[in-house]
């Protein structure tokens, strides 16, 4: 599943993040990635079609924050060029599969 990837690649590129982020930019990045996911299998899990929208669009918001902080780790050089190139592919598959459910809803 491309999220659970996505989770993963974010945890591993921000192990080598400065210690000084650990509560910064290291823990964001981190709870926004895995708040995509989760607020995906949580609308999922649910039964009415208005709060899978609902979860979905905070996913979606999720999903915008964390590419965000992708972007302002690159720029600080705590992610290198292929972890930034490969992050940012997958928020653009991950924010497609999304943004296509949600039209459908």
């Amino acid at each position: 599943m491309l999220m659970d990837e996505y989770v993963n690649k974010i945890y591993d590129g921000t192990r080598h993040f400065p210690k000084e982020e650990i509560y910064g930019v290291t823990s964001q990045i981190r709870r926004a990635a895995l708040s995509v996911i989760l607020n995906y299998i949580e609308g999922f899990a649910r039964q009415r079609n208005a709060v899978l929208k609902n979860f979905l669009e905070i996913s979606y918001g999720s999903l915008k924050e964390s590419k965000y902080l992708i972007y302002f780790s690159h720029k600080r050089k705590y992610l290198d060029d292929k972890e930034y190139d490969e992050l940012l592919n997958l928020t653009e598959k991950i924010g497609a599969m999304l943004w296509g459910v949600l039209r459908k809803l």
